[in-house]
C-alpha cells in the first residue's frame, strides 16, 4: 500500500463562491489527489479544504491551490474574523496510512522551497517541519497578521521565513508544515459580547495555563460571540472536556452556550453521535468523519 498524506489547506476566502470552487477545482485537477471536504465561512472569510494522496500528488495538489489561491487573493482587499498572513495561509500534512511524521516533514520542506523559488511567495516552516524555533508555533507566525507583517518583514525582526523574498506582497505569505491530526471546532455562546468569548478563550488555552493542547480564540461568527478552537492532541483534552470547561466559564458571565460546530473532517473516535447531540454540534454526520470519506474513495 502506497504512503497515504492528508492535507488541510486554509485559504483566506469565504465569501465569493467562484474563487473557492477554482481553487478547489486546482487541486481535484492534480491525477492521484482526492478532495475529502471543503466549507468556507463568511465571517472568519476564509475557506478548508482537506485532500489526500500518495506524497507526490498530495504535494502537487497543494502547490495547485497555492498558485491559484496567490493569482485571485489580494490581501490587501481582505477583511474577516480569523487571524491570516497569505491568500494560501497554512498549508499542512498530516500522516495517514503507511506514513510518518518525517515524510510529512520532508515534504514540507520540499514544498516551501518550491513555493519560494518558483511563486516567489515568502515561505514559514511550522510545526514538525518547523526550521526556525521561532517559527514553530503558528501563533507567533500570524501575531498581528498580514498587515504587521507586510512592515516587519524587512526589517529582519521574527517571523522571517525560511524560503522566498524577505517581502510581502498582495498574495502575502504562506506557512508550510507537518503535524500530527488536529481538530477546529467552534462553540457558539448565547450573547453578541465577544469580550466574554475572548475571556473565555483565554482561560481555556494551553498557553493561559488553561487545557493542555488547546488553541482559542474569541470571535464574533453569524451576530453571536464564538469561542473558536484548535484541539492538537484531541486524545488528552478531548472535545467534550473542553465543551465542559466552556460551559463552566460561560456561566461565570451569565451566558450558555447556544451551539457548537465542526471545522473540517474528525477521527471517527473523537466523538460519538451520541455525544455530539449532547453538546449541541449543529453539523454532525458521517461526512464529518475522516474515516468515513477515506471509504468513499477506496
Amino acid at each position: 500500500m502506497s504512503a497515504l498524506i492528508e492535507c488541510v489547506a486554509n485559504f483566506s476566502e469565504g465569501r465569493r463562491g467562484a474563487i473557492i470552487e477554482r481553487i478547489v477545482e486546482s487541486i481535484a485537477g492534480v491525477p492521484g489527489a482526492s478532495v475529502l471536504a471543503y466549507e468556507s465561512d463568511a465571517d472568519h472569510n476564509r475557506a478548508v479544504v482537506t485532500f489526500v494522496g500518495a506524497p507526490a500528488y498530495v504535494s502537487d495538489a497543494a502547490f495547485a491551490g497555492i498558485a491559484q489561491a496567490a493569482e485571485l487573493i489580494d490581501l490587501d482587499q481582505h477583511h474577516g474574523q480569523h487571524p491570516r498572513i497569505g491568500a494560501a495561509d497554512v498549508v499542512p500534512f498530516v500522516p495517514l496510512r503507511g506514513a510518518d511524521m518525517e515524510e510529512c516533514v520532508r515534504l514540507a520542506r520540499r514544498l516551501g522551497a518550491r513555493v519560494g523559488a518558483e511563486l516567489r511567495l515568502p515561505v514559514f516552516l511550522y510545526e514538525q517541519a518547523a526550521l526556525q524555533e521561532t517559527n514553530r508555533n503558528l501563533a507567533d507566525i500570524r501575531r498581528g497578521g498580514y498587515e504587521t507583517l507586510q512592515r516587519t518583514i524587512a526589517t529582519g525582526a521574527p517571523p522571517q521565513p525560511d524560503f522566498g523574498p524577505r517581502a510581502l506582497g498582495p498574495a502575502g505569505g504562506c506557512v508550510i508544515g507537518a503535524r500530527d491530526l488536529l481538530i477546529a471546532f467552534n462553540v457558539f455562546l448565547s450573547t453578541d459580547d465577544v469580550a466574554v468569548a475572548k475571556g473565555i478563550a483565554r482561560s481555556i488555552r494551553a498557553s493561559s495555563g488553561g487545557l493542555p493542547h488547546v488553541k482559542a480564540l474569541g470571535l464574533s461568527v453569524r451576530g453571536q460571540a464564538q469561542v473558536s478552537m484548535n484541539l492538537s492532541n484531541y486524545r488528552v483534552t478531548s472535545i467534550p472536556r473542553v465543551v465542559s470547561a466552556i460551559e463552566k466559564e460561560a456561566r461565570r458571565f451569565g451566558v450558555d452556550i447556544a451551539s457548537s460546530q465542526i471545522i473540517g473532517l474528525i477521527p471517527g473516535d473523537a466523538l460519538s453521535a451520541a455525544e455530539a447531540e449532547q453538546l449541541r454540534v449543529e453539523n454532525y454526520s458521517p461526512a464529518r468523519i475522516l474515516e468515513w470519506q477515506l471509504a468513499q474513495i477506496e
